[in-house]
Parts: C-alpha cells; sequence; structure tokens
C-alpha cells in the first residue's frame, strides 16, 4: 500500500513539473522580452525619455481613442519604467546611512548660531551637503515613481471603465426573427470556405506527396488518439475497480482517486497525439486550425467534467459518492448534466474565436451563441434543483451545517444565474449574460475540485495515521490543508470572474511592497524571514527547557520549585533573544517605529494593565519563589496543591480534585498561607472530650501514649497533651503533635480517633454526648389540653396520668406559647 500511494504521488508530482516546465517554455518569449526603459551609460534612469513616455501615456488617457491592445502594451512599458524607478530608489543607500550616522554622532544642531566651535559647524555643513547631494537621485527616482504608479492605476480603471461599458452594453435581440436569415448565411459561409480550404490544401501536389511520406506514422497516432479517446476512460475505471478491490477503509478511496485521474490524462495525451497527426496531414485550414488551436481546452473541458460527475454522483465500491442522490436515476441524470456542461464549456471559446475571425456582426454572434446559452443556463438550473432537492432530502428541511448551508446557497445561485442568464441574453444582453453565466459554470467545477482534493486529503491522513475514515473527517489537518488550496485557488476565481492579469500581478506587486511602519518597510519577505528565524528560536529553547527539565536539573541539589523557576526564566530569555535576533535579521529597525511603540504602549497599558500586573507578578513569584509547585497553600478561601505557575496565573489543585485559577497579582497582594513551604513538617491538633467524673491523669496518660505510638508523630518534639478545659458537656483535652508529613494529616487524624475510641472502651472512659431537660412551669394546662384532644378515646381514665412519652409527642412550640409555659434547660452530662 505504502509503495503504491507513493508511486502515485510521485506520479502526479512529475505531471505537474512536465506542465510546469511547458508552462515556462510557453512564458520564455515574455521573459525573453526587451525592457522598454532606456538608462544612461551610468546606469541612471534616462528622465528625459521617461517624460516622453509619461506624457505620451498622459495623452492617450486623456483622449481615451487609444484600443485595449494599445493600452496593454503602454501598461507594460509603464511598469518597466517603475521597476527601474523602484531599484533607483536603493541607489546610495549604504552612503545615506553612513553619512545619517556621522551627522548624528555631532549632535543636534543648536539652536543659536555660534554655540559651537566652528569646526563642527563647517563639518556639519559639509555632511548635510553631501547628504543632499546622495539624496537626489533617490528623491527623483521617487517621484517618478510616484508618476507611474499612478498612471498605471488610471490605465487599470479606464481598462475596467471599458469592460464593463462592453458587458452592459445593449446589442440585438437573438430572438429577433430578422436577424436569422443574415446569421445562417454566415454560418453556412464559415463552413463552406472551411470545407474548401480542406479540399485546396488536400489538392495539392506537395502537400499530397508530404501525407504519402507521413502516412504511417500519421495513421498510427490516429489509431492510438482514437483509442485513448474512446476507451482509455473504461479502461481506467476497470483498473480502479480492480485495484480497490484489493484494499480496505480509507485505502481504496486513497487509490480510487488517484487511478481515477488517469481518465483526464489519458483522453488528453489523445486529444494532443491528434493534434500532432492533424498537423503531419497538414489538410487544416485557417478555420480548421482556429478549432483546432481550442481542441485541448475543448477536451479539458469535457474530460475534467465527465470525472467530476463520476466522482460526485456514481457509487464507487471504495465509499459513498459526494453527493448520494437517493436514486440511481438522479444519479445518472445528474452526471449527464455535468458532462453537457463541461461540452457546452468547451465549445464556447470555439465559438467566440471562430465569430472574432470570420468577423460576424454583433447580431449574427447574438443569434449563433442563443442556443449555448439557452442550453446551458438550463443545465445549470437543473444542476442548482438538484443540489437543493439533495440537502433537502438530507436535512428533512432543517438546514443546519455549514456543508449544507454552502451547497443549498450553490444551488440557490446556480438556479438563479440559468434563469436569469437566458432571459438577460433574449433581451440582448448577450455579453453580460455569458459574463455571469459561463464564468459560473467554471466556479462550480473549481468548488467541485476543492471538494474532491479535501476528501482525497482526509483520506490520505487516515491512511497515514491508521484512523478510520470519520476519525480522519474530525482531524484539523485536512481542514487546514483545504484552506491552503482554498486561498490558492482565489486568483484563478479572479480571473474567471474577468479580472484582467495585470490588475492581480499589480495587486501582487502591492502586496510584496509591504507597509510603512514609522521609517521602517514591512514587507511579506521580511515577515517570512522574522517568523522563519523567530520559529528557530522558539523550538531551541522549548528543547532547551526540555533538556534542563529532563536532564540537568534533576541531578542538581535544587528543589522542584527553583528548577521550575530555572526553566520558566530560561523559556522567557529565549523568546525575547530569540524575537530580538528575528527582528534584527528581518532588518527591522526598531529605532525607527520606537515613537509608534511608545504610543501603542500608553493605549495597551491602560487596556492591559491587568494582565501587565498578573505577568509581573509571575515573575516576582519564579524570582522570590514564596511558592512553588507541589507546595500545599491556601488564598483567598481556596486551599489545596499548586500545580503549574504560568506568566498571568497559577493552577491549584483542591483535595475534590478541581482546579481553581488564581491571579499571579492575587498570590503576590494578598494573604498566603503556605504549609509546606521549605519542608512538610506540620502539626496536627485533635480534640478529645469524657464525661464529667474521669480521672484527668490517667485521661492525658493514655492520650499521650496514643500519640507517642504513631509512626508520622516525631519523636522530638514530642507530642503534647493539654487540658483545655471545663466544657459544657465533657472535660476537653487536646493531643498536639507536629508531624513528619502535614500532607498525611487526614489520615493521621483518622487513626488515632480509631485508637482513642479503642482505648476508651477497654479503659471503660464514657464519651460525653449532649441531653436536654425541659422543665414546664404550669403542666396543668397540657393536662386540660391533653384531656380535651383525648375525649374521643375508649378510655378516658388515662388523660388524667399522660406518661412523659405522650406529652412529649403532643407538646408543640404554639401550645406551650398557648399555655403560658416557660422552658429551663438543665444540662447533665452524666445522664
Amino acid at each position: 500500500m505504502t509503495r503504491l500511494l507513493t508511486a502515485g504521488l510521485a506520479a502526479l508530482l512529475a505531471l505537474f513539473t512536465a506542465f510546469g516546465a511547458l508552462a515556462l517554455d510557453a512564458a520564455e518569449p515574455a521573459a525573453e522580452r526587451t525592457p522598454a526603459y532606456v538608462v544612461t551609460d551610468d546606469g541612471v534612469p534616462d528622465y528625459e525619455v521617461w517624460d516622453q513616455v509619461a506624457n505620451r501615456a498622459e495623452r492617450a488617457i486623456e483622449q481615451n481613442r487609444a484600443s485595449d491592445k494599445v493600452l496593454d502594451d503602454l501598461r507594460l512599458e509603464l511598469t518597466d519604467w517603475r521597476n527601474l524607478f523602484s531599484e533607483a530608489q536603493k541607489e546610495n543607500s549604504i552612503r545615506i546611512d553612513t553619512l545619517k550616522t556621522q551627522l548624528a554622532t555631532l549632535g543636534p544642531e543648536p539652536e543659536t548660531a555660534g554655540s559651537e566651535p566652528a569646526v563642527l559647524t563647517q563639518r556639519r555643513s559639509e555632511l548635510t551637503t553631501k547628504l543632499n547631494a546622495a539624496r537626489l537621485p533617490v528623491q527623483e527616482a521617487e517621484e517618478a515613481y510616484s508618476r507611474a504608479d499612478v498612471l498605471i492605476s488610471k490605465i487599470d480603471t479606464l481598462m475596467r471603465s471599458r469592460q464593463t461599458d462592453q458587458m452592459l452594453a445593449l446589442g440585438p435581440s437573438p430572438i429577433n426573427l430578422v436577424l436569422w436569415p443574415k446569421a445562417f448565411t454566415d454560418l453556412k459561409t464559415t463552413l463552406d470556405l472551411a470545407v474548401a480550404e480542406v479540399r485546396e490544401n488536400w489538392g495539392s501536389d506537395a502537400q499530397r506527396r508530404d501525407l504519402r511520406a507521413d502516412l504511417p506514422v500519421t495513421l498510427l497516432l490516429l489509431v492510438v488518439s482514437i483509442l485513448l479517446l474512446t476507451r482509455s476512460r473504461a479502461w481506467i475505471m476497470r483498473l480502479g475497480n480492480k485495484v480497490r478491490e484489493r484494499r480496505r477503509g480509507s485505502a481504496r478511496g486513497v487509490i480510487g482517486f488517484l487511478v481515477s485521474i488517469g481518465q483526464v490524462l489519458a483522453p488528453m495525451i489523445g486529444i494532443f497525439i491528434l493534434m500532432v497527426a492533424l498537423n503531419l496531414a497538414g489538410v487544416l485550414g485557417l478555420r480548421g486550425q482556429v478549432i483546432a488551436d481550442l481542441l485541448p481546452w475543448f477536451g479539458f473541458s469535457l474530460f475534467i467534467s465527465l470525472w467530476i460527475g463520476t466522482r460526485l454522483f456514481a457509487t464507487e465500491s471504495g465509499g459513498a459518492p459526494l453527493i448520494d442522490l437517493p436514486r440511481a436515476a438522479l444519479r445518472t441524470e445528474a452526471r449527464v448534466n455535468v458532462a453537457l456542461l463541461g461540452m457546452l464549456l468547451g465549445l464556447w471559446p470555439i465559438l467566440t474565436n471562430l465569430s472574432k475571425h470570420e468577423g460576424y456582426s454583433s447580431g449574427t454572434f447574438a443569434v449563433l451563441s442563443f442556443p449555448a446559452i439557452l442550453a446551458t443556463g438550463y443545465l445549470l438550473m437543473r444542476m442548482g434543483r438538484t443540489l437543493r432537492r439533495n440537502i433537502q432530502l438530507q436535512s428533512d428541511g432543517d438546514v443546519k451545517t455549514f456543508r449544507e448551508r454552502a451547497v443549498l446557497l450553490m444551488g440557490q445561485a446556480c438556479a438563479a444565474v440559468g434563469i436569469a442568464a437566458p432571459v438577460l441574453a433574449a433581451i440582448g444582453y448577450t455579453s453580460l449574460a455569458s459574463s455571469i453565466l459561463f464564468p459560473m459554470v467554471l466556479t462550480m467545477g473549481v468548488i467541485a475540485v476543492l471538494s474532491l482534493l479535501h476528501v482525497f486529503l482526509i483520506r490520505v491522513y487516515g491512511v497515514a495515521r491508521k484512523l478510520d475514515e470519520d476519525e480522519a473527517d474530525q482531524a484539523l489537518l485536512p481542514v487546514l490543508m483545504t484552506s491552503v488550496l482554498v486561498v490558492l485557488s482565489l486568483p484563478i476565481m479572479a480571473l474567471i470572474w474577468g479580472v484582467r492579469p495585470t490588475e492581480l500581478s499589480e495587486l501582487w506587486a502591492t502586496f510584496q511592497q509591504g507597509f510603512q511602519l514609522g521609517e521602517a518597510r514591512i514587507t511579506p519577505r521580511t515577515f517570512m524571514i522574522f517568523a522563519l528565524i523567530f520559529g528557530i528560536g522558539y523550538v531551541a529553547t522549548r528543547g532547551a527547557q526540555s533538556a534542563l527539565r529532563s536532564s540537568i536539573l534533576p541531578k542538581t541539589r535544587l528543589d522542584k520549585g527553583g528548577q521550575n523557576a530555572i526553566a520558566v526564566g530560561v523559556g522567557y530569555l529565549g523568546i525575547f533573544l530569540a524575537a530580538v535576533i528575528a527582528i534584527t535579521t528581518a532588518g527591522i529597525d526598531l529605532s525607527s517605529i520606537a515613537i509608534i511603540a511608545g504610543a501603542l504602549s500608553v493605549g495597551i497599558g491602560f487596556g492591559l494593565q491587568t494582565i501587565v500586573s498578573n505577568f509581573v507578578s509571575g515573575i516576582i513569584l519564579l524570582i522570590e519563589r514564596p511558592i512553588s509547585e507541589g507546595d500545599w497553600i491556601e488564598v483567598g478561601g481556596q486551599m489545596g496543591y499548586v500545580r503549574d505557575i504560568s506568566v498571568r496565573a497559577t493552577r491549584i489543585e483542591t483535595f475534590d480534585r478541581t482546579d481553581v485559577i488564581l491571579p499571579n497579582s492575587d498570590l503576590v497582594s494578598g494573604v498566603v498561607t503556605n504549609y509546606t513551604r521549605g519542608n512538610s513538617i506540620g502539626r496536627v491538633i485533635i480534640p478529645v472530650g469524657v464525661a464529667y467524673g474521669s480521672d484527668t491523669r490517667r485521661i492525658e496518660a493514655i492520650l499521650r501514649e496514643i500519640a507517642e505510638n504513631h509512626p508520622m508523630v516525631t519523636v522530638e518534639p514530642a507530642p503534647a497533651v493539654v487540658f483545655q478545659g471545663f466544657g459544657a458537656d465533657s472535660l476537653d483535652f487536646e493531643i498536639r503533635a507536629i508531624l513528619s508529613d502535614v500532607n498525611y494529616m487526614l489520615s493521621v487524624k483518622s487513626e488515632i480517633n480509631h485508637e482513642i475510641a479503642r482505648r476508651f472502651v477497654e479503659e471503660g472512659i464514657e464519651i460525653p454526648f449532649a441531653q436536654r431537660d425541659i422543665w414546664l412551669r404550669n403542666p396543668e394546662a397540657l393536662t386540660d389540653a391533653t384531656r380535651t384532644s383525648g375525649a374521643t378515646g375508649n378510655d378516658p381514665d388515662k388523660v388524667d396520668t399522660p406518661n412523659k412519652n405522650t406529652m412529649s409527642k403532643m407538646l408543640t412550640v404554639d401550645d406551650m406559647d398557648d399555655a403560658g409555659t416557660d422552658t429551663g434547660v438543665g444540662e447533665e452530662g452524666d445522664d
């Protein structure tokens, strides 16, 4: 499995490398273009030539009569000049910094003339003159750069305005029957000319000789291309099914995805072979060549749509489809709709390019393009209905998850665009209809590919971590990787919706310039260098902390609190040094942002004063170490063990195993009781009560013996027994003992109490409990009440002589109040 997965990924990498090489080869002529700027013999920009170019650009923008091609060329020329001026701004940078440093060493210029020595004044004047001379080329380049930047912005604005006007232009309506004869005549003329060109090429003797010479190769290429175009997809599908049958779990999905890519690659290879065969045959004319040049796009659009439809809606042996429709007929319909959308998307550029080549009128183009727009809109509307139906069936009308809301929104957008585009085209807004319809189809295709890649990444993660698909679906890494792919697809989305490549390049150039912070400029390169150096320093710091905690500090005589303080201090120091080194390496001048940092610190000081107070308190705790990890403390009514001391707060684990987070400032400014500071020795006090009449000396001896015999009680100092006094119910004693480990206080108390109870039973010593006697001042009132309440009984004689228990049960507070009774409490400890 691992070898097959590695081979598949290597094949993908090789494929992307090949396409990248082809793209570089295609872009190579543009890279070799001669720059449009002019420099002098000294390598300085020729500002006279620049003025001429700038004046020409300003006239072209003001007159607004230049074509789009002329404006594009002019913008490219201005971009070359602007890049030259950007490099010229760096001239004399070392010399300027040196002169600034020299002037700074002379100190500030005095306010009154003659207050400093003449030598210093003359030297200051010389350095200032040299600094101004060194700055002059830079200032000229900055002024020219600003002018070029403004002109480029004006051209972009003009091009966008033209693009908008062209898109919103009202043209002929394709449902106007008057335009149909002319459109059909133009189309027939194009087909007749294309056939005539083929016949003319075929009738040439030289062409026939070349064809006969290349006939074996041409026929072989035609046969191979036809096989790849007609049979390769079926072969790849069978291969994928056989490979998936041997796998289980997420591995089936990974293998299925990798093999399924061949369903696009193999037919595309067939198309390229077909183009080679047609070029060898040499029978294509000008119009045939226009169509042949767009065959790769048509093939890619068709086969990628077939692949997307298969992956989205077909039930595979390797798992459920991404969009699970309830019936097979619906899945088949969805796959057909996706394939037809891809075919129409591939035909649209052929139609538009052929129209431009033939010079069709706007009426002819509107009539010929309307069927394609109508069919694409209908299919897109059906796809929107399929998506909405799927979500409604899955969620039972209650849409909750993000995926469900996103799919429902896409379905509604597809339906809306599918209806609006044909209506706009029928009115005469053909350009507007095509500008929203086909980009919508492309957008849905990109979203579908991203969704399939997300599922693929989840399965790859599951195979790598040996997780099932449900567990891998909950992982964070595949989501982050998909988010990166979404961000990378944003430029493609922008190009799809009509953003010109020059605008994207301008946006990228602006992004690369960064932003100004004081006199320092923060660029993406600066940020990447800072992040890389700081990340290395952070990892090294954490490694050093781990080594200190696990290998070095345990071998010293420091206690646990001291070890933790050193490790945390090394962490703070390492992060601080990493930040300083990263800032210095990135070339950020801290002095240039000192004023801004000072201003921000005031606001931050007010807004984060509590956090800063806790941070400083944390530093104090680590330095003074009044508490350490593992200490038993009590603060603010909370008692427990210190488990962690961080920058902002300290975590305490209470005896019921709950964590209490205390701000460090409370530990510094509040009252803290540390039961185990420095050592674990502590005192336990156990109160004991005995009945009155007991021998106090005997009691003292027994309690002392019990305390001395406990193994946790220290010998020196010895335990003490104190006769505290005469209590309300008992004679009160206390055992006061020092424990070798105060953490066992509760268990020691329990064991000593058990021993006291046992010894007192053996010695016949009574442990009293509280008793209360109630004396009634006028019991005759209760006797009358008892007689009255018992009159309904069978034995009225018992009313005259109620016993004590009967009276106790009948006596209530209300009866006592009504009878005017007075209670006196007598206490007897021995009864």
